[in-house]
């Protein structure tokens, strides 16, 4: 091979060195957006055994997380139209929300230790359900009615599986442990496979 060769295929395609530094300015730019506030909304992905989330944060705490059965550019939109279109990857800024989820879906973490913004959960019985549901602990499981007896309304329990389907943040609140009377999982926003995963995860489904 020749001396020349490097240079040869620089020429070649001029634009690589380019494009990775523009990549690079747009990265910077992003995270120094996020952390100034400029951006109303920073995410970043995440890589777990069941397929690629993501996480959502607002400078108030954790905003939304996207479960690997949802499109990104869904979850996107999604929270362009609820919140604010003024939306930025930005993975530094969420270095320590990424590593509590690798964690545990790793199997090194039971418990979150993570700022929440509830604002895209409903006020009254909605986010009391969800408080409640933020409360149960690593394999333990609720029913329906208790979680809504937690909530306050011991009856209210279609209403309680409402609030839990509408859960903006799964995973850091935890409502793939509410499960039907009769001991099957039930429904999941993230679809029943996924909740039968977590849960034998946590060890409250028999693994067989």
């Amino acid at each position: 091979m020749s001396r020349r060769d490097p240079i040869e295929r620089a020429l070649s395609s001029p634009g690589e060195a380019l494009d990775e530094q523009a990549l690079e300015a747009a990265r910077r730019f992003a995270e120094r957006a996020a952390s100034e506030g400029a951006a109303r909304i920073a995410y970043a992905t995440v890589d777990t055994p069941v397929g690629n989330a993501s996480i959502a944060a607002s400078p108030r705490g954790v905003l939304s997380v996207r479960l690997p059965t949802e499109e990104l550019d869904s979850f996107l939109e999604r929270l362009a139209a609820l919140v604010s279109p003024r939306i930025v990857e930005a993975p530094a800024t969420l270095d320590t929300a990424r590593r509590e989820l690798e964690e545990y879906f790793n199997g090194r973490r039971e418990t979150f230790d993570l700022p929440l913004d509830w604002q895209l959960v409903p006020g009254g019985f909605y986010r009391k359900v969800l408080r409640a549901t933020a409360r149960l602990p690593f394999g333990i499981t609720a029913t329906y009615g208790e979680i809504a007896a937690r909530a306050g309304n011991v009856r209210a329990h279609r209403a309680a599986g409402t609030a839990l389907g509408s859960n903006p943040i799964p995973i850091v609140i935890p409502c793939h442990r509410i499960v039907r009377s009769g001991g099957d999982p039930g429904n999941y926003g993230g679809g029943p496979e996924l909740k039968k995963w977590l849960l034998r995860h946590e060890g409250s489904l028999d693994k067989t």
